[in-house]
């Protein structure tokens, strides 16, 4: 009976100990300050390849995503928020597209 109330109260404290990480990893993910600038020519190009780095952070394709993203970056001086979408925030960014029109920058 001692063991089944042990194995209880650590199993209460391992499921407790998982919602309360949970919650941490919610705000390592959060964008650093250099995304809430969300103007056009708001970056210096210095900062685009951290910038890019957390805009390709959770892509599979990680070395064309960075290769693009710095390329739009140097261009535009800008870095939409986030890991996708949010291109209205950059005019630049957005408006760029490849020969068959579809976007370059990711």
């Amino acid at each position: 009976m001692v063991k089944l109330i042990i194995f209880l109260v650590v199993f209460i404290l391992l499921f407790a100990t998982q919602f309360s990480n949970a919650e941490g990893l919610e705000s390592l993910v959060e964008a650093p300050a250099i995304h809430k600038m969300k103007r056009e020519g708001s970056l210096r190009k210095e900062e685009c390849p951290m910038a890019c780095e957390f805009r390709c952070s959770v892509t599979s394709h990680k070395k064309s995503c960075l290769f693009f993203c710095n390329k739009c970056c140097n261009k535009c001086l800008c870095v939409p928020s986030g890991t996708y979408g949010h291109k209205e925030e950059c005019a630049c960014y957005d408006k760029w597209r490849t020969k068959k029109g579809g976007p370059k920058c990711p």
